[in-house]
């Protein structure tokens, strides 16, 4: 079994959160502004915690964006 090479981020594509505390959420990035893409909650985290709204934006590092336990998995590109 091939591992896929995680592609760069770019605008459109949608990222899952790794971090056991919000597993399940998925962000969409909406601009890249090095070192840090801005997102927007594209899917809350699990039904029971839905703290967060979704079309909220926030800023992560650009470095997070690669699969480790605290980091994010890609999902899709854009559309």
């Amino acid at each position: 079994m091939t591992d896929t090479p995680t592609p760069a981020p770019a605008v459109g594509q949608i990222w899952q959160d790794n971090d056991p505390r919000s597993y399940g959420r998925k962000d969409r990035i909406v601009e890249i502004d090095d070192p840090h893409a801005v997102v927007e909650l594209a899917l809350p985290r699990g039904s029971g915690h839905l703290r967060a709204k979704p079309g909220r934006r926030t800023r992560i590092r650009l470095d997070r964006l690669r699969p480790t336990s605290t980091g994010y998995r890609y999902v899709s590109s854009p559309a």
